[in-house]
């Protein structure tokens, strides 16, 4: 489990192909000296699994589906990507509960300057099946960053960037139309089930989790 708080930017070493899949290599000056072969390693939020590591490297392999459904088709020799080890027990817990796995790919729309502060709007156009689980001041992943959405549109959200986020992160790195992972908060998925699988006799419901301070 990862919490979405960015611990280092690597650079993607190369990438390799090995038979029907591919082999991802990032340079890491800090994370890297943490890592043991089979441990998880949160790469701009897709959680894989370091299996070969340097003093200066670590080498992930990538399944077929992996590739397909996360923004590293677009990644290359040089590219930048977001680190993060998992949440220790006895650590503290910042951002939100982040588990590497990747709902979708959104759209990178632009990181603006906010002309009346010295913080961003980061826009991000997402699928339309992402939608019911993005609300209002809800978390959400982006390219493994835990991040408090500040408006929700039909077919985007923005959100409030702080600069020491701009300067620990990646996404100055994106331009327009790069594909992003996005990751929902895993507590809408499992309210959503729970309605939906449950008796009519006992399903909850909406305003019963309010009331019970859900």
């Amino acid at each position: 489990m990862f919490t979405g708080i960015i611990e280092e930017v690597g650079t993607v070493a190369g990438i390799t192909q090995r038979k029907k899949n591919r082999c991802l290599t990032v340079a890491s000056s800090r994370l890297v000296k943490e890592l043991k072969k089979g441990d998880s390693v949160s790469v701009s939020g897709v959680c894989l699994t370091a299996v070969e590591i340097t003093p200066t490297s670590f080498s992930a392999d990538l399944a077929q589906e992996t590739w397909a459904r996360t923004s590293f088709s677009r990644i290359k020799s040089g590219s930048l990507v977001n680190l993060e080890l998992p949440l220790r027990a006895d650590a503290r817990f910042g951002g939100h509960i982040v588990q590497g796995h990747v709902d979708c790919v959104g759209t990178f729309v632009e990181l603006a300057k906010n002309l009346d502060a010295e913080d961003y709007w980061l826009t991000v156009e997402m699928p339309g099946e992402l939608t019911p689980y993005v609300v209002l001041k809800g978390s959400i992943c982006i390219e493994g960053i835990s991040l408090t959405v500040a408006k929700v549109e039909e077919k985007s959200i923005s959100l409030a960037i702080i600069p020491h986020t701009v300067k620990v992160t990646n996404l100055t790195s994106l331009k327009p139309g790069d594909p992003v992972n996005l990751e929902t908060d895993i507590i809408a998925k499992y309210v959503e089930k729970m309605m939906g699988t449950r008796p009519s006799s006992s399903k909850i419901t909406l305003e019963k989790l309010v009331q019970q301070g859900f």
